[in-house]
């Protein structure tokens, strides 16, 4: 395999299975776009629990959203790592960046709830 990348000049001798560029695309838009759709639900339950309301179906919503998005982005990371090598990088930045956003926002607050 070293053989082939080294006489290829950086792409394998092998490429992915038959769709698996596809897959990957439509799981990290799925990521993106379930991610993006806790953040309203997000703004709203914390209106919500700050007004000291103790039903907050919001945050519930936001929760299910952010954690259907993260199922998403590792379900596109993992074919993504996996054929890494024989994937386009358009394809190779487009599986990873969803589960490296989610971890970035997740570490930012982590941080901030240990610095308060």
């Amino acid at each position: 395999m070293a053989d082939d990348l080294a006489e290829g000049g950086g792409r394998p001798g092998w490429t992915p299975p038959v769709g698996t560029n596809q897959r990957i695309r439509s799981r990290a838009i799925w990521a993106v776009a379930l991610s993006a759709a806790s953040v309203i639900p997000t703004i709203i339950g914390f209106a919500v629990s700050i007004r000291g309301d103790e039903t907050n179906v919001a945050l519930l919503f936001a929760f299910a959203f952010w954690l259907s998005g993260v199922i998403m982005a590792l379900w596109a990371a993992f074919p993504t790592l996996r054929y890494w090598e024989g994937l386009p990088s358009q394809t190779r930045w487009l599986g990873a960046l969803p589960l490296l956003t989610i971890s970035l926002f997740l570490s930012a607050a982590l941080i901030a709830a240990a610095i308060d």
